[in-house]
């Protein structure tokens, strides 16, 4: 799946250790999580969690949660440098321990199959203890939007 020739990929690898708030990603910017390893069809980044991430209990809201990592699949499936950007057709998500305010996780992505059409992915968000607060599995199709980048 690496291509030498990769603009994205390469986008994504020169923000390893630097914060997202330059992302494409309008959500992205505000997720605002750091990169920490960038491969073709594979990202990893670590996010805080901010009050404004938070629900009345003070742990991390499931919809933030779906958005790390619904947003972080999107940019890894844009690492593979396809002609077409895809969407989310599906996103089923497992909600597994708790996320409290101030804590940080590390959510990674993964392509499982890159389709013509379809591209089927893999997330999970965990804990520093290893415990995993959330995991999905989703189903991105292809649109008829070209990327700028």
């Amino acid at each position: 799946m690496d291509n030498p020739a990769n603009p994205r990929l390469d986008l994504f690898r020169s923000m390893i250790g630097r914060d997202m708030r330059a992302s494409i990603s309008p959500f992205g910017r505000w997720l605002n999580g750091i990169i920490r390893s960038a491969e073709a069809g594979q990202l990893t980044a670590e996010y805080t969690i901010r009050e404004d991430m938070t629900n009345p209990a003070g742990v991390l809201h499931g919809g933030a949660a779906a958005g790390i990592l619904d947003d972080l699949i999107g940019a890894t499936v844009f690492t593979l440098g396809r002609e077409y950007a895809y969407t989310s057709v599906n996103l089923n998500v497992d909600f597994l321990h708790a996320a409290r305010l101030g804590d940080t996780v590390t959510a990674t992505a993964q392509v499982l199959r890159a389709g013509k059409n379809i591209i089927h992915c893999e997330g999970r968000i965990v804990a520093t203890d290893g415990k995993v607060i959330a995991k999905c599995a989703t189903n991105l199709i292809q649109t008829s939007v070209k990327p700028g980048i």
